[in-house]
């Protein structure tokens, strides 16, 4: 018998891709557009499409109201468990070191291992029962390869907690089980991507094969295969039950001292400014008394209201949480003969994924025109929408098109709730830049369960130490610049979008469509009447590239057509990201490759004005620039030093340059007044709200009297590199640019046109030049000057493609690269910006005098190999046979003629690295399965005697 969707039944469950949260570009030739998504319908069966047991009688249901109760197709809920009380299941203590709101997957996560972690007091409130927003309805899907080693390792820990650690702890089943994952590619894009994912997860054991078609109809007898290129089979790849993990990690973290509280719903957020202005968390009120706490943890992002509760919680608190709301569906089976034991499926290029329970399917997936949920009830829980038939027809066609039983297979129940997106399919994690103590766990984009134990315990390190263990970086909310995170156009745009692609291929050089225009710097309109093909970094609009086949202006979002929206026609900004969807060298190669040559043999110019520019000025400068910064940057005005910032553990939270100033005239961007000391900071600007962030925090807790200061949109920045760099710049410039009046790392106030800049001589890219940091209102007559004064050298204009190829060619780190806050100066080959031999105190350094004392573990070194063949990173790293390492970032230097990989090695016996245990191996690199010989340089394969910089040629 049929069941129509909606009906009564049980036994099966799945969920929104299985929990993916991957922001992806899509395969296929042209623009990588989610509607590309769909099947060739050479493969679907015609006639009938969609037989009566894929429709449902029911009409088609709103898209705004949830129904009041519907079956979700798991053999027990948390609410089923509930006594229909709606007090709270105890009364709230009057003091808390934590109180985690949101009693979903990362709420229990969170509290379970703060307990673990030694927390002796810490609250968890739910306002409902357990697992009541998000998490009760969720699929519990984890696969364990991601295209981030980091991904991998908190999605290790997560099936490592509900596999072992949970069972063993409390002597219950958690619902894990490992029936295995398989990855579906019908084109070779695809299956590179999966051969990529592979390669990681050598690094870290985790096994996974690539099939044949045939072998993959083996293993998975009612699959068509007529369609596949090739598959990825991870064998330990499972499931979790959601009720059954929340509520086994509730019993564990009671035990161990934490107070779990359900039917206790949070009012406000206290917060009190303390004696300098800081904002911090002081007390949590729930309906049944106020909870006095320095701590507080947003977690109804994955447990209540699919995050719109998260947005509330933070606006108690003054907190923008950028996420929006949407349905997200699934549909579940009637039994299906011999699909028992079968590997749940993901099939990216059909947008569907077929989870397993018992002998039924669940299929779900993404889909272009997801709906907004725009009207929440304050009372939602446990409560689901009618499903959309419209919108969900699309992952109908794929499933029955992958596993053709399906056509003639009823539907026991229909799964339609509501699920919290952000505008990188990321999650929101760490403490908030508004408010001190205000900690968010949110947004998980569906991957709540797979994610949850190993962001929970990042989160309670964090909460604990002031930071993570692991870099987390990709989910810190100072990720995202203040002026984006309550931008609604922005946010929802972005989310869209992002959900959307979620199960497209990830390119090396996507860009987005969507949320773009948000921040333009001064040459921006300059530059793209030059042919500008522009990147997008933290809002900013950034110079990627120049097509010397005419402009290519970025063009306001059209949601891919969706929701009665045309789409953009003939759309050259799109059509070239499309023609560099490839894991291949892309089209415009040769392109970056003359932008390249021209700044090694002439000159060229770089637009750097997204660039983040602060001043931290005051009494105690100097006393706060000595602790914040790992070099002396206490030098006499005029100076400027390349220098790192570090968290305790003596990781790399920033590389940045520090120029001492003297005080200038009020209200001046370029030099300003102020009373004590003065530093003028230059930050890459797509992390310029996490150094901000983290210079606020060093002062706040130091309590020193100085100010930091941005100047980001008032200042534009140009950087003049090349061996004739000089020889135009003398022309423009008022002042003498020798090597005698203007050494390398000094900066001046000059004249450029009439305009007053500040000049400093520096490189990012291995040559001779200097930078120019000008007054936003000046900066098109400096530039304009510039060019005409090089127009007989032959400079030229050049983006952000070329500084990745000349930086990675001269071996200068990229932060969040090569460099991240995992990662210290001794293992980054960094040690020369420590001022060791000083006795200066600097944040981190007892860890770093530690690690040096010890010995070197982990080491980053530049692989080159003869072979041209490009690389993006992410390849494993072979020494001797065995694998060490992986790649972090790649890319093809031009003027060694190479293909150039930067990654971190180990010893596979548990040694320090030495240089000479560097040189003494034997290296290959694993590509999407290929290994490539490969040569390991101690030293800059490109002028490694840095005679360029000096002007020496």
């Amino acid at each position: 018998m049929f069941l129509a969707a909606g009906a009564e039944g049980a036994a099966v469950h799945g969920r929104g891709g299985g929990g993916e949260h991957r922001r992806k570009a899509e395969a296929g030739e042209g623009r990588a557009g989610p509607e590309r998504a769909s099947l060739d319908m050479r493969y679907l069966r015609c006639a009938p499409l969609l037989p009566a047991p894929w429709r449902s009688p029911r009409p088609r249901g709103s898209a705004i109201g949830p129904t009041a109760r519907k079956s979700v197709p798991y053999e027990k809920t948390l609410q089923e468990e509930g006594s229909g009380s709606r007090g709270p299941s105890r009364p709230p203590p009057r003091t808390a070191e934590v109180v985690v709101v949101g009693g979903g997957s990362l709420g229990c996560q969170t509290t379970y291992h703060l307990a673990k972690q030694g927390v002796s007091s810490v609250v968890l409130l739910e306002r409902d029962r357990l697992t009541s927003g998000t998490t009760w309805h969720t699929a519990g899907l984890l696969w364990q390869l991601r295209p981030s080693d980091v991904e991998v390792e908190l999605l290790a820990h997560t099936r490592d907690v509900v596999s072992r650690e949970l069972p063993a702890e409390t002597g219950l089943h958690t619902g894990w089980v490992q029936n295995g994952g398989l990855f579906i590619a019908s084109n070779k894009q695809r299956l590179d991507e999966y051969k990529r994912l592979m390669s990681l997860g050598k690094v870290y054991g985790v096994e996974s094969y690539v099939l044949t078609p045939s072998e993959t109809k083996d293993l998975y007898p009612l699959m068509n295969i007529k369609d596949l290129y090739g598959t990825l089979y991870v064998p330990k790849d499972g499931t979790m039950d959601p009720a059954g993990t929340c509520s086994t990690l509730a019993r564990a973290a009671a035990a161990r001292g934490a107070t779990i509280i359900e039917n206790c719903p949070v009012t406000g957020i206290q917060v009190r400014a303390d004696d300098f202005g800081v904002r911090r968390v002081y007390a949590v009120e729930t309906a049944h008394g106020t909870i006095q706490t320095p701590c507080v943890v947003n977690c109804a992002g994955t447990g209540c209201s699919a995050g719109v509760w998260a947005s509330v919680l933070g606006r108690l608190a003054g907190v923008h949480v950028p996420l929006v709301g949407m349905h997200h569906a699934y549909v579940v089976t009637e039994r299906i003969e011999g699909i028992q034991n079968m590997p749940n499926v993901r099939d990216h290029d059909a947008s569907v994924y077929l989870r397993l329970q018992g002998d039924a399917l669940s299929v779900g997936g993404y889909e272009s025109n997801p709906i907004f949920w725009e009207e929440v009830s304050e009372k939602f829980a446990f409560g689901l929408f009618d499903l959309d038939w419209d919108v969900f027809m699309k992952h109908i066609e794929g499933a029955i098109n992958r596993v053709p039983v399906l056509e003639k297979t009823g539907i026991k129940s229909t799964v339609c709730g509501p699920e919290s997106f952000t505008a990188d399919h990321k999650p929101l994690m760490g403490e908030a830049p508004e408010v001190r103590g205000f900690f968010l766990g949110c947004g998980f984009n569906s991957a709540g369960m797979m994610l949850g134990g190993g962001c929970g315990r990042e989160l309670a390190h964090w909460i604990i130490h002031g930071r993570p263990e692991k870099d987390m970086y990709g989910y810190d909310i100072r990720r995202f610049h203040h002026s984006l995170t309550n931008n609604n156009r922005w946010i929802r745009e972005r989310s869209h979008e992002s959900y959307a692609k979620n199960y497209s291929v990830v390119f090396p050089h996507d860009e987005p469509l969507a949320g773009r225009n948000v921040r333009k710097d001064p040459l921006h309109e300059e530059l793209l009447r030059q042919g500008c093909v522009f990147q997008e970094r933290h809002g900013w609009e950034r110079p990627g590239w120049f097509s010397p086949r005419g402009t290519a202006p970025v063009l306001d979002y059209d949601y891919y057509g969706a929701y009665g929206r045309e789409r953009h026609r003939d759309y050259t900004y799109n059509r070239l990201l499309g023609d560099e969807y490839t894991f291949d060298f892309p089209p415009h190669h040769d392109v970056i490759k003359t932008e390249c040559l021209t700044c090694r043999n002439a000159l060229a110019l770089f637009d750097m004005s997204y660039f983040g520019k602060f001043y931290l000025v005051g009494p105690e400068a100097t006393k706060a620039a000595n602790w914040l910064f790992t070099a002396d940057v206490s030098k006499a005005p005029g100076s400027t030093v390349y220098t790192c910032m570090l968290n305790q553990r003596g990781g790399v939270e920033s590389d940045l340059t520090v120029s001492r100033i003297s005080p200038g005239a009020p209200a001046s961007p370029l030099a300003p007044a102020f009373e004590g000391d003065g530093y003028y900071l230059a930050i890459g600007g797509a992390v310029a709200q996490h150094n901000w962030s983290h210079i606020t925090a060093v002062l706040q807790d130091m309590k020193l009297q100085c100010k930091l200061l941005d100047c980001s949109e008032e200042l534009g920045m140009m950087s003049i590199q090349g061996p004739l760099s000089r020889v135009v710049l003398q022309e423009v410039l008022d002042t003498d640019l020798s090597n005698e009046a203007f050494p390398f790392s000094t900066h001046k106030l000059v004249t450029a046109a009439g305009c007053t800049v500040r000049a400093m001589r520096l490189s990012f890219v291995g040559e001779l030049g200097w930078e120019l940091h000008v007054p936003r209102a000046d900066c098109v007559k400096v530039y304009q000057a510039v060019m005409q004064a090089g127009a007989r050298h032959g400079i030229a204009n050049a983006g952000y493609r070329a500084i990745d190829s000349l930086s990675i060619e001269k071996g200068y780190r990229h932060w969040h690269a090569d460099l991240r806050p995992d990662d210290t100066p001794l293992e980054a080959g960094l040690a020369f910006t420590c001022k060791l031999k000083s006795n200066i105190p600097f944040l981190g350094r007892e860890a770093v005098e530690a690690q040096k004392a010890k010995g070197i573990f982990r080491r980053l070194v530049c692989f080159t190999t003869e072979e041209k063949v490009p690389m993006f990173g992410l390849e494993a790293v072979w020494r001797n046979g065995e694998v060490v390492g992986f790649i972090r970032r790649a890319d093809f230097g031009f003027a060694i003629d190479k293909t150039i990989a930067y990654g971190y090695i180990r010893d596979p016996a548990g040694g320090p690295v030495s240089l000479d245990f560097v040189r003494s191996g034997s290296y290959e690199l694993e590509r999407m399965g290929v290994p490539y010989p490969a040569q390991a340089h101690t030293r800059s394969p490109f002028d490694p005697d840095n005679q360029r910089v000096k002007g020496i040629y």
